[in-house]
């Protein structure tokens, strides 16, 4: 199937620009479209309309591209701010900033992300930016080497104003020398980045590495309340919007002074700013067209590569079983790969592969370090499986990710303990003078080595000091 691919710069579109788009597409009789991974519109077409809307949309000023991807979307976590961030520097303004900052057409991927969220994939460009946790206005960067699976993170922090033309140069010192860094598994960030002439730019050097947030997928659909407004999240099962409700959509927005919708990396719509007042409309226009709400989490987690009916259909025959199963996968992302070298978004990733010339399908299943979709692949979980028994190998892998988690969690308290019996043994004072027992040190005055804990000295142990008796060591405060 052949298609016409606009950029949501950021993920963001005016209901004017998107309705102006829509009204090309109503001359030609075009129903429905699409939105894919980067946060784009998709317009499936037949070859016979292509000519014509090429046309329609040249004469709209629309820039377009058809059946290829030279110009990727930049990718940006703008969609989910206040709704499903909050609490950081990160806002609408420093969003804009960057974006209108971009004055050329990305060859290379782009993604901007908040680093307290993980709606939205970090490390799926080929330059990441991703927000410091503790330095408002800088930026982590992550190459990822074009056609690699090489991730390199830079050891200085990048101010605002600037990451548009470090982006800028680093995509030229990239393409100017692919032999180096395209599709090369052994490219060094560090003879990248030496490149870099960084004299102009406000650069600082990271007090840490980025901590990268464990994955935590909200639920993205339906009318919510944040703050004192609505936000809504539109879901479609067979990822077809209708353009004729898209249309509603823009006339609503534009009605109720709503100025931005949003394109998420899951394929859905999301609308925020709704006013208490409008709710009732648009609840009315939802009945109207007959939009589904509230479908299952087992459904909403899976990513999809674009345009792949193979990749739904799959991921339609998993969701059955996962549910006759009654089968738990909150917290997980499950990417479906029908392509070798496509990009999905997975902490378990089912790969399919085609057999004796393509006659049959085997799948895989690959689960990523920690089952955190933002790093790399950590294990293969089984290999080969035929389709019939596809259904129970993903649900024994997600058993296997509760497993983990719950180990995770195991650890976490116990060094809790741990830590909480390190700071008792170290609040151990004489009350007669204030001497403190330090086990780090014992006591080799009387004999006691180093490491020894206070609750393992002998009952006649005295204080060093004033040689108070063991009994008037109390623990003092915290």
């Amino acid at each position: 199937m052949r298609y016409i691919k606009i950029n949501f710069l950021g993920g963001i579109i005016s209901p004017g620009d998107l309705l102006e788009i829509l009204n090309v597409l109503d001359t030609l009789k075009l129903r429905q479209v699409r939105f894919g991974l980067r946060q784009q519109m998709l317009i499936p077409l037949e070859a016979t309309s292509l000519e014509d809307l090429v046309h329609s949309l040249d004469e709209a000023g629309i820039v377009f591209e058809v059946d290829q991807e030279i110009y990727p979307n930049i990718v940006s976590s703008y969609p989910a701010e206040e709704v499903f961030i909050q609490g950081t520097w990160l806002n609408e303004g420093v969003y804009r900033d960057i974006l209108d900052g971009i004055n050329y057409q990305p060859t290379l991927k782009i993604n901007i992300s908040d680093s307290n969220q993980s709606f939205t994939p970090l490390l799926t460009g080929n330059i990441n930016w991703v927000a410091s946790a503790t330095e408002p206005h800088f930026w982590h960067l992550f190459v990822r080497f074009p056609k690699t699976n090489v991730i390199y993170e830079w050891t200085e922090l990048v101010y605002t104003q600037d990451v548009a033309a470090f982006s800028k140069q680093l995509e030229s010192l990239i393409l100017s020398d692919k032999q180096s860094f395209y599709g090369q598994e052994a490219a060094s960030g560090e003879l990248l980045l030496s490149r870099l002439e960084v004299k102009s730019y406000i650069i600082r050097k990271a007090q840490s590495t980025a901590e990268l947030p464990p994955f935590n997928l909200p639920y993205y659909e339906g009318l919510n309340r944040y703050n004192n407004r609505y936000w809504l999240g539109i879901y479609r099962r067979k990822e077809l919007f209708s353009c004729d409700f898209l249309r509603e959509v823009c006339l609503l927005c534009l009605d109720t002074k709503v100025g931005q919708i949003g394109s998420t990396p899951w394929k859905s719509l999301m609308i925020k700013g709704i006013e208490e007042k409008d709710k009732c409309a648009w609840n009315l226009l939802l009945e109207k067209h007959q939009i589904n709400m509230r479908h299952a989490a087992n459904e909403l987690n899976f990513q999809l590569e674009d345009h792949s009916p193979k990749g739904l259909a799959l991921k339609q025959f998993l969701v059955r079983h996962l549910n006759k199963e009654d089968t738990r996968s909150f917290g997980l992302s499950i990417g479906i790969k029908t392509r070798p070298k496509s990009e999905v978004f997975g902490g378990i990733v089912v790969r399919s592969r085609s057999v004796l010339w393509g006659l049959f399908y085997v799948y895989d299943i690959l689960c990523a370090h920690d089952f955190n979709p933002n790093q790399r692949t950590g294990y293969l979980f089984c290999s080969s499986v035929p389709k019939f028994v596809l259904g129970e190998q993903l649900r024994r892998a997600i058993l296997s990710f509760y497993k983990y988690r719950a180990t995770q969690v195991r650890q976490t308290i116990r060094s809790e303990v741990r830590t909480e019996e390190s700071l008792e043994e170290n609040r151990y004072f004489c009350v007669a003078c204030l001497t403190r027992y330090d086990p780090a040190y014992g006591d080799l005055s009387q004999g006691i080595e180093p490491g020894t804990p206070f609750m393992n000295l002998a009952d006649d142990y005295c204080c060093e000091l004033c040689n108070a008796p063991k009994v008037t060591f109390r623990i003092l405060g915290n």
